[in-house]
């Protein structure tokens, strides 16, 4: 029985996992996204991401640890030099897993699993839009008190203005 066992086992022995998972998480930060089938995509995805936040940090002991986990080296600087320059402003969730069906020859699922910061479809829409819009908010239009409109027409001289200065002319005279 596998009681509180949360890891998946994949079918093989730790080194298999482990190397597996290595070469996964290399093919992911080179090529940005792969498909595999979905068990590998989920447990992909816990390996990876505690190896991409290490990445927004770019010290030695980093580059160490993370070079450990994946055994190559062009991967490594991949991920340090850029993939971390675009992920360092978001806080976790950086990669996204999309079910593409069932595989022809065994029925397995397959799945799409991808860096979400590298995806030019879901994030073109964010990069045209100008930044100079302001927000609307239901507050922000809000007209003047009445007393606040009632000091300006008293401001203003006798020959511009509304119909409310105009009236108070003529009442005056």
């Amino acid at each position: 029985m596998r009681h509180g066992v949360k890891i998946n086992h994949l079918g093989r022995t730790k080194e298999h996992r482990q190397a597996l998972l290595s070469n996964l998480a290399c093919q992911l930060i080179q090529h940005k996204r792969i498909i595999t089938t979905l068990a590998k995509a989920r447990a992909l995805r816990q390996f990876v991401e505690p190896l991409l936040t290490k990445a927004k940090s770019d010290t030695m002991h980093n580059r160490r640890l993370v070079f450990s986990y994946l055994h190559h080296k062009e991967a490594t600087k991949e991920l340090f030099d850029v993939v971390a320059e675009k992920i360092a402003h978001r806080p976790g969730g950086y990669t996204r897993i999309i079910k593409l069906g069932t595989r022809p020859g065994d029925a397995a699922e397959q799945a799409l699993i991808e860096l979400v910061d590298f995806n030019e479809w879901y994030n073109k829409p964010q990069a045209s839009q100008k930044t100079t819009t302001t927000k609307r908010t239901r507050r922000g239009g809000r007209k003047k008190s009445s007393a606040a409109q009632s000091a300006e027409p008293a401001a203003s001289p006798a020959g511009e203005g509304n119909e409310n200065t105009k009236q108070q002319a003529t009442a005056q005279a």
